[in-house]
């Protein structure tokens, strides 16, 4: 028996979910790993949905891969893992049902240190192991990011031409992240070597029907549909999902009507939805036509007027300073302005503003930035962190920036909370410094986070960290080129204060085509220089530079004057090599970094005129 042959005949019927049917249930931890420690719990899952009247049941192995398994350091047991989803399944499908090997996504919206070289080893020991074990094809589930689909689709057809189901997770109505047309990735996956395509995860049934209605019916297009329950909501601390089986029945033979070949539930549902799907649709012939809903053409995204030049490429043919001013901590704001002015009238290009920088609260830098803007001619330079804010309040914060008019952002990771004012505060880190980059350049394109247009393009210029403070320069500059890969403009460094790591770092990055500006920070007094050394990470003093501060003892004066010969002496150094200066204010003493920013302006144009 041959699923496609089947499906030319009749709709089947999918079962429902394992994880979330679980933890009602109260189970936790590795769902997979039941499997092997309590294989009672999901022969008799399967037991249940077989006798609801599905037709695929798919193996208890969505997460079974070693990337997730190690969570719950079981990543050892990948192998007799899937191996024994595979045989609990075939015991209770008989010759009555399919048995469908599943294979789960592995990258989603959220960071994921792993690369692709280990994303493929995990599939490829996923797949085999669940090969060896007969089943009657492959289930990849959840998949958000094409390319691994496709990639997951390769290394199966590399052992079996056996049947394969790919099913994507879509970010909006009709679309992948990327901004990729659910038509395009059908094809994709199709000519890739799946045999039946479709959509399962994140979305219940009404949005699936509505990214399906846009499709014409195609002779040789199996689909299959897999959506949630509901939108997930939350009871005292738990997932919870509507109970609406009567619901799913009058939604299935919808989806039945848009060309499924194959109807089954994800997340929240159980064998009450899927049995109501039987009923539905169960036997019943595919259709042969349909309606289908014309898509008024979406005019061309718009570029946003971008009023400013760039400051990659201002540095590119100029000596260009870049001057940070941290937001203030309290609500005094006047001093701030006065600084911000003044370091403009000085020469900065730009006036950047730290985003809660080591994790303590300051006044938002979105607001003070708008009001520079208002109440300055400085041009504000935004760093967007990660620590605080989710995807959700990631796009949000970077909508209202572009709002504002403002184009120049640093992305960054951000400082751990445990440093801060608040250690016991939660850190969020949805993203990090790389996809953060990605993301942005993604809103460039007019696309939001999960591929939905956004009407228009954003204009942001995008900067990256370098901290060329590290032992191994060269495992840094590999850093920056995954940078550069994701869309970084150009670079900004953490203060340096050895004059012979400007040559060095030169060295390291002369090869890229990404400018960088090389940050310098004043110090004002010996005790200043010592916490900078002992206490913040990423920045090294030299013993010289420590001994010279320690020279001037508790005299304040003596100490900042001292603080801008020695950057002065920095500054020397660095525009041998570098075009690009960033200043770091101490202590909103924007008079010490005004005067190196004329010092620097000076001394270029003349040495430009002579």
């Amino acid at each position: 028996m041959d699923i496609k042959t089947e499906m030319k005949k009749r709709i089947l019927v999918g079962d429902g979910a394992m994880g979330t049917y679980l933890y009602d249930q109260g189970f936790s931890e590795s769902f997979e790993a039941l499997n092997v420690r309590n294989p009672d719990v999901i022969r008799r899952v399967h037991m249940e949905y077989h006798a609801a009247g599905a037709d695929v049941l798919q193996t208890n192995t969505y997460a079974a891969n070693r990337i997730k398994l190690k969570k719950y350091g079981l990543e050892g047991d990948a192998v007799v893992i899937n191996k024994s989803g595979v045989r609990l399944c075939k015991e209770v499908a008989g010759d009555s049902a399919f048995v469908m090997a599943t294979i789960g996504g592995i990258k989603g919206v959220q960071r994921l240190d792993v690369t692709k070289e280990e994303i493929e080893a995990a599939f490829r020991e996923q797949v085999e192991a669940l090969w060896s074990e007969g089943p009657d094809g492959f289930m990849l589930e959840t998949f958000y990011d094409l390319t691994e689909a496709l990639t997951a689709i390769g290394i199966i057809r590399e052992y079996t031409d056996c049947p394969v189901i790919s099913q994507v997770a879509l970010g909006e109505i009709g679309v992948m992240q990327g901004g990729i047309p659910l038509r395009e990735a059908f094809a994709q996956l199709k000519a890739a070597g799946a045999d039946i395509v479709g959509i399962n995860c994140r979305m219940g049934p009404y949005h699936i029907l509505r990214s399906l209605e846009t499709l014409p019916l195609q002779e040789d297009l199996f689909i299959s549909a897999y959506p949630n329950a509901s939108m997930p909501a939350f009871d005292d601390g738990r997932v919870i999902f509507q109970s609406n089986p009567d619901y799913f029945y009058e939604k299935s033979q919808e989806l039945r009507a848009q060309g499924v070949h194959l109807i089954g539930g994800c997340c929240g549902t159980t064998p009450e939805h899927i049995a109501a799907i039987a009923k539905a649709v169960k036997g019943s012939a595919p259709v042969t036509e349909k309606t289908t809903v014309i898509v008024t053409p979406v005019e061309p995204v718009p570029d946003s007027s971008v009023q400013l030049e760039r400051l990659d490429d201002i540095v590119k043919k100029e000596v260009s300073v870049i001057v940070e001013l941290d937001p203030p901590k309290k609500l005094a704001t006047k001093k701030f302005f006065e600084g911000a002015q003044l370091l403009h009238e000085s020469g900065a290009h730009a006036v950047t503003m730290a985003d809660n920088s080591l994790a303590s609260p300051r006044i938002d830098n979105v607001a003070m930035g708008a009001m520079m803007k208002t109440e300055t001619k400085a041009r504000p330079l935004l760093h967007v962190g990660c620590r605080d804010r989710n995807l959700i309040g990631l796009q949000s914060q970077l909508l209202g920036i572009h709002a504002l008019g403002i184009q120049d952002v640093l992305a960054i990771t951000g400082d751990p909370t445990k440093v801060g004012d608040f250690p016991g505060a939660a850190s969020v880190y949805d993203v990090n410094s790389f996809e953060l980059i990605s993301l942005m350049k993604e809103m460039n394109e007019g696309r939001s986070f999960s591929g939905k247009s956004l009407g228009e393009k954003t204009s942001f210029t995008v900067a990256a960290a370098f901290n060329p403070n590290v032992r191994s320069l060269d495992r840094a500059v590999k850093r920056l080129e995954k940078k550069i890969t994701a869309g970084a403009d150009y670079f900004i460094t953490q203060p340096v204060y050895d004059v012979d790591k400007f040559k060095e770092t030169y060295e390291a990055i002369k090869h890229l085509p990404t400018p960088m500006y090389v940050g310098i920070m004043p110090l004002v007094s010996s005790r200043n220089a010592e916490f900078l050394h002992n206490e913040v990470p990423g920045i090294t003093l030299t013993d010289d530079v420590r001994k010279r501060m320690a020279a001037c003892g508790d005299d304040r004066e003596k100490a900042a004057r001292e603080g801008i010969e020695i950057a002065k002496s920095l500054i020397d150094e660095a525009v041998k090599y570098f075009n690009g200066i960033y200043l770091i204010t101490p202590f909103l003493r924007y008079d010490v970094t005004a005067e190196l920013t004329t010092y620097i302006r000076n001394a270029t144009t003349h040495e430009i005129q002579n």
